[in-house]
């Protein structure tokens, strides 16, 4: 039986992630011509063609963008593989690539992820803060903190614990326009809209069996929720935010939770990995070190309800 001939995959993986030759070439540290004749070669033993070449641009075939994800696959479940290897013979060790929401990371990772590299010191980590949904296998993150209820999916998740929403408004927006007493009378064009959440955006409000949804069309729209802050407290409308952006604000009665006596549906707080089994030990330690202290985290939050 013959060996799969992984080093072209490997090599197909890198052009079709950097759009080019050259530049795949410079990113493996390997001359151009080694990285076109391993292509030329997939091509010719699998009878097929992965790549449109002009002189101008190189593109993926239909068969070329077929396969350029199961090639991405292998290429990182190998480089997990020869990891795993090294870090048995010692001190786990590299660069962890994590994405997490802007807001959230700011209020509660800064001090743990310096807590964690101070306890390995032979680990780097690449942070990147971001509010939009980040394809982590795409883009090539080890792992993700997201809020969210998150769709059936090949990523695999860890569920750390729920995160409160509240719907709140300014004393001076209450007085010049009333507090709702039903979800039925909240504005929606006086509501804040969360750009960066996926599909019409939605606001659902339950009590008793009751359940209702309102759609935020104000005159704001934010791809984060720390940015509507400043806004609410100007009384200039209404906005359904995670309770830790607006905990500071409730506490000084700057904000006033709005209809609470109807039930918002928690998010989960959930770390999402790529779907291969095999993760450097590096992952590992990091995924342990987030999860243990996020949920304690989120118990003292819960508890202060």
């Amino acid at each position: 039986m013959a060996l799969p001939d992984f080093e072209g995959w490997a090599i197909f993986a890198a052009v079709a992630r950097a759009g080019s030759f050259t530049e795949a070439a410079r990113d493996l540290g390997i001359g151009k011509a080694t990285v076109s004749k391993a292509v030329s070669r997939l091509e010719t033993a699998q009878g097929i063609s992965l790549f449109h070449r002009t002189s101008r641009r190189l593109s993926l075939t239909e068969a070329g963008r077929r396969l350029s994800s199961p090639a991405r696959l292998l290429t990182e479940q190998a480089q997990a593989l020869e990891e795993m290897a090294r870090e048995d013979a010692g001190q786990a060790g590299g660069t962890i690539r994590l994405s997490a929401p802007m807001s959230f990371g700011i209020a509660f990772l800064g001090p743990l992820i310096a807590r964690f590299m101070e306890a390995h010191p032979s680990i780097a980590i690449d942070l990147e803060l971001d509010d939009r949904r980040v394809d982590i296998v795409a883009q090539g993150f080890d792992l993700a903190v997201r809020i969210a209820n998150l769709p059936d999916s090949s990523l695999r998740t860890r569920r750390v614990g729920p995160i409160r929403v509240v719907l709140a408004a300014s004393p001076g927006w209450i007085e010049q326009h009333g507090a709702p007493a039903h979800p039925s009378d909240i504005p929606g064009d006086r509501c804040f809209a969360y750009t960066s959440a996926p599909g019409r955006q939605s606001w659902v409000l339950e009590k008793g069996g009751e359940r209702v949804s309102v759609y935020p069309d104000g005159r704001l729209h934010v791809n984060n929720g720390a940015m509507m802050v400043e806004a609410l407290e100007a009384g200039l409308g209404i906005a359904f935010l995670p309770e830790f952006i607006v905990r500071d604000s409730l506490a000084e009665g700057r904000l006033v939770p709005l209809l609470t006596d109807w039930s918002a549906p928690r998010l989960d707080l959930q770390i999402v990995l790529p779907p291969s089994p095999l993760r450097p030990k590096r992952v590992d330690l990091l995924v342990d070190f987030l999860a243990a202290n996020l949920a304690e985290r989120c118990k003292v939050e819960q508890s202060s309800d």
